[in-house]
């Protein structure tokens, strides 16, 4: 049978489509508070939600043990607590799904030998990335149930990041094999879209510091921050020493999050100039004219999410546009790299 068949590829991408899928939830799930609904961690009997009255009051006390609902939410009834406890369940059951898809098609094409060995390695490194994210996923959970009631954005960050580092390398992996024909380079673009990746990873980190501070909040006007100042005095004030405030402050985050969308709406501007001075393959002009599209729309999403304060739907067309950027970016660097 052949190695690296079409059924591999299609493995590979439908992983990618559940990854999109548990982003998506997973920005529901922040948006709408419910990530602390769940305070435990049942790898197999968490699949099955409370059935009965009495296994929803049991979870509803358990909810209630922990500071978000001691200090936030000690006006839920029982309804409110089933409202946010849904997000959660289904954000941790696609995420088991996920390990199913991924793990047990690899045992059959590894028993079936439709795996070739470099592809193999790639696949273990895939289910390595994959167990990684669940631990922090976890890990993230865990920060919320001990005093403060929110999550460290460190680790909603950590979370998300891996969530996304785990898709682009999938998509790498399908890209090889859907293009396994090598072709000559060119060095220095192909190192300008490496850079221009590095900068919106770098601001995917941002966003999910925003989201982890709810620092969408505040200074909601746009181009300017709040009393129409680029830099409102904000920025330089909450937290001490004073780097922490663009690590750990609501307006030096929010502030760093909107000069490097600026960033990387230059360096797609850019790699656009550049790639026009030279001959593209077709898919190489379809990549960077979707970086363009998609880069347009998610500076637009943000402008908006900001302008109107994060309603849910915008905070998850904005996270959903993040996702499509980087594929296109993805997608655009692995056409100028083979």
């Amino acid at each position: 049978m052949k190695k690296d068949n079409k059924k591999v590829i299609y493995w590979l991408l439908t992983g990618c489509l559940l990854i999109f899928v548990m982003v998506v939830v997973g920005g529901i799930t922040r948006l709408t508070h419910s990530g602390l609904s769940i305070s435990n961690y049942k790898l197999i009997s968490g699949v099955i939600p409370p059935s009965n009255d009495i296994e929803w009051q049991a979870a509803f006390d358990l909810y209630k043990q922990y500071p978000e609902y001691q200090k936030l939410n000690n006006h839920f009834n029982l309804q409110d607590f089933k409202d946010i406890y849904f997000w959660e369940w289904l954000h941790r059951v696609i995420g088991r799904f996920i390990g199913v898809v991924f793990l047990l098609p690899f045992l059959y094409f590894l028993a079936t030998k439709q795996l070739s060995k470099a592809t193999i390695k790639k696949a273990i490194i895939l289910l390595g990335l994959g167990a990684f994210q669940g631990f922090m996923g976890w890990y993230m959970v865990k920060s919320g149930l001990v005093d403060n009631p929110d999550v460290s954005h460190y680790r909603l960050a950590a979370h998300l990041m891996t969530a996304f580092i785990t898709f682009a390398y999938t998509l790498w992996v399908a890209l090889d094999l859907i293009f396994p024909t090598k072709k000559e380079i060119n060095i220095a673009l192909r190192n300008f879209i490496r850079l221009a990746l590095a900068v919106l990873l770098l601001q995917i980190i941002y966003g999910a510091f925003v989201a982890g501070l709810d620092a969408g909040f505040i200074h909601n006007h746009w181009p300017m921050m709040s009393e129409g100042k680029f830099i409102h005095e904000t920025v330089f004030i909450e937290q001490h020493p004073w780097y922490k405030n663009f690590i750990e402050g609501k307006s030096g985050v929010q502030f760093v999050h909107r000069m490097v969308a600026y960033l990387v709406v230059i360096f797609i501007i850019a790699i656009w100039q550049k790639t026009r001075k030279i001959t593209l393959t077709i898919m190489q002009k379809r990549g960077v004219n979707a970086l363009l599209i998609m880069v347009g729309i998610q500076f637009i999403l943000g402008v908006f999410t900001i302008l109107y304060q994060v309603p849910v739907w915008l905070g998850v067309a904005h996270q959903v546009g993040a996702f499509f950027l980087l594929s296109a970016m993805i997608f655009t660097l692995h056409r100028f790299s083979k």
